[in-house]
């Protein structure tokens, strides 16, 4: 006599947090770099047809939310497999521009969700260096090298060149968002869906910038039924990294990292 069993499904999942770029001096926040082999190591488990991504950034470097966009884009036609997203606290600008790799997005409720936008944000010390009787001294070849210098005057022509820049930016994220999400974005220009605006899971859904409500575990099982194996893929520190993470040179750098992290955390309330 003969017994049959049913293999089980095997789903990799790997979590991406954090602000994205190169963070702090050991470069702790997302970028293609640190992330690639591991992206890499779950699109390489043969048995998985689908593959899970968990994301919790409130956006950074729009270079490194493309490579790695595209890296998952890339692994997922070449691999033929299936890639469901899921948002967690935040999935905002360039979180949400690497979630859009996903065949499916899902969120909490209570997610925050969207900001398609661009920003670049600086201060301005002119007034200040004077009151302190302090000369700036700079010497450039090449008439725009201190485009937006914080301790000169603004140029209205320095304004517009990065505003035509980050045009550019905004139309390339919009880009992606379209095919990405096609036929399920609702009316996006009356929704102001591509002004940078920011919404929670539930009017996210509503405006089709993900598919639904529910969490990571949840909506695999009701997918793919209660046996499923989920696989929970995490990049492992190194020797040194564990090393440095104790010394007081990478205590006082992390304050600076927390202290930059924190104020993108903060935009969207948490």
């Amino acid at each position: 006599m003969f017994s049959f069993f049913k293999k089980k499904i095997i789903i990799p999942h790997i979590r991406l947090t954090g602000v994205i770029g190169s963070a702090g001096r050991f470069k702790q926040g997302i970028d293609f770099s640190g992330q690639q082999e591991i992206i890499k190591k779950a699109f390489s488990i043969k048995k998985a047809k689908n593959i899970a991504i968990s994301i919790n950034s409130p956006g950074g470097s729009p270079v490194q939310s493309h490579l790695i966009h595209d890296y998952i884009k890339q692994l997922a036609k070449k691999n033929k497999k299936k890639v469901i997203v899921f948002a967690e606290d935040v999935a905002a600008s360039g979180g949400y521009l690497i979630a859009c790799a996903g065949d499916e997005i899902y969120a909490n409720s209570s997610s925050i969700v969207g900001s398609i936008g661009v920003i670049s944000s600086s201060f301005g010390f002119q007034d200040a260096i004077k009151k302190i009787g302090v000369q700036r001294r700079v010497y450039t070849a090449g008439k725009n090298k201190s485009t937006l210098d914080p301790f000169q005057e603004e140029k209205e022509e320095d304004i517009e060149r990065i505003k035509k820049l980050q045009l550019e930016l905004h139309s390339d994220f919009i880009e992606v968002v379209k095919k990405s999400r096609g036929l399920k974005l609702k009316d996006p220009e009356k929704n102001n869906t591509f002004t940078g605006e920011f919404w929670s899971g539930s009017a996210s859904m509503k405006l089709g910038l993900i598919d639904g409500i529910g969490n990571a575990e949840q909506i695999l099982r009701e997918k793919f039924g209660e046996d499923i194996v989920i696989k929970k893929l995490e990049k492992q520190k190194s020797f040194i990294e564990k090393k440095l993470s104790t010394s007081i040179v990478n205590q006082v750098d992390n304050i600076a990292t927390v202290i930059e992290e924190r104020a993108l955390w903060q935009k969207f309330g948490l």
